[in-house]
Order: C-alpha cells, then structure tokens, then sequence
C-alpha cells in the first residue's frame, strides 16, 4: 500500500497538500486541471522533491528520506530521456546500472524486456533509427527491467498519436497486470483514463483527493474538473 500521509509538498508560492492510500496492485489515473500539481505529486513520490511535512510509506516502510534509486518506485517522464548516443540496448541497460556494465544474467534481462515490449530485434538500433512509438517502448522496457513494485506515468505517450498511444496504454496495462505493479499515471485525456485505470485521482486546487472510481469521477466531476474539461 502507497500511503501519502498529511504530506505537504512547496514550490516557490505553490502548495499541494495529500493525504491518502493507493492500494497495492491499482491502477490509478491522476486527473486534473493543467498546473494543478499532477506531475508534481509524482515527482514527490519518487523522491524528486521534497516534503515541506508528512511522510510516504510503502507497506509500512517510511520512504520520505530515501533517494529515488532506494525507493521501490520507477518513473517514466514525458519525453523518455532516451540517450542519443546509445543503441536502445544499452539505453534499457541503463535502468540497472548506470555505468551500463552488466553482468551476463543482467543482459537477459535487458533481453528480455526488449522482447516483451515487441522490440526483441531493434536492440542494437539507437534512437534516432527508432520511431517515436519504439522509442516510448524502450523507455517502457527501461522502467520494467527495475522491477519496481509502483509505476510512476507523467504522460509519456502524449506526443504519440491516438492509436499508438492507445497500443502503449494497453501494453502498459497489460505488463501492470501481470506483475501486480501499482500504477499511477497523469492524464489529460478522459479517455485514456477509463481506459487503464479503474480509479483516479483528482488534483485540484491545492489538494491532492482520495482515489475513487474513475467512471464516476469523471461521469459527475466537481466544478474545478468540470471547468477543465469543458
């Protein structure tokens, strides 16, 4: 269980407070208007900003003053942060190591998790020679060989057009499924939210709520979402 307890996290002027619990193995979409807090409660969770107050817990264990590397959290961001330089390969290496020299049980795993995201013979190829969806999918297979048990999504689909975005959405849902992964994933579009997610999140006006269904969230939301989403 993800639990984010009378946390309060500030930015210059801004402030977002949460208090709430994830359930292990959810899937959760995190909702609300633009410059609401979305990705910022994210970055919060992996441990890229720090906590004016409150704690972060994962089944019990306090992570508020872990790094991101000891926290049992893996975070995707919108643009990838794929290397130029480095064939997808190495680029997935990278979530196991970052001196990128892995051990022969490491390179299967690298392996492994290239196949898994339909990129099995593009290995040796480097960004540049991929398309932007097979780029995506390298970034997916990096978060996936870390084996963390929460998956952290900041819309790293949203320059895919629709029907990529939708086979990632799904692939994502997919893998998710498979491990138990607990997913949270900013959204803007209502659609991809009740594609994946059978709950979300709404960040709006400073706070952080308690997960819901997304269904009726969406179906009845509050002024501040309803303004966003016209």
């Amino acid at each position: 269980m993800l639990k984010l307890e009378d946390i309060i996290i500030a930015t210059g002027d801004f402030t977002l407070a949460a208090d709430l619990t994830v359930a292990p193995g959810s899937s959760v979409a995190v909702i609300g208007p633009s410059g609401a807090g979305k990705s910022t409660l994210l970055e919060a969770i992996a441990g890229f900003r720090d906590l004016r107050r409150g704690h972060i817990l994962w089944q019990g264990q306090d992570l508020t003053d872990l790094p991101p590397g000891k926290r049992p959290v893996a975070m995707l961001f919108q643009d990838g942060n794929l290397f130029p330089h480095l064939t997808a390969t190495q680029n997935v290496g990278l979530g196991l190591r970052p001196n990128g020299r892995l051990t022969p049980s490491e390179h299967e795993q690298v392996q492994s998790a290239l196949s898994r995201v339909g990129l099995a013979d593009k290995g040796a190829r480097k960004p540049a020679e991929l398309s932007g969806g097979q780029q995506s999918r390298v970034a997916l297979a990096r978060v996936l060989v870390q084996q963390r048990a929460c998956l952290l999504l900041d819309e790293p689909f949203a320059a895919l057009g629709p029907a990529l975005k939708a086979e990632m959405l799904d692939l994502v849902a997919e893998l998710v499924s498979e491990t138990g992964t607990t997913l949270l994933m900013v959204s803007h579009e209502p659609e991809d939210a009740r594609r994946i997610a059978a709950q979300a999140l709404l960040v709006a006006d400073g706070v952080a709520h308690a997960p819901m269904a997304t269904a009726e969230l969406l179906d009845n939301p509050p002024p501040a979402l309803r303004d966003y989403l016209g």
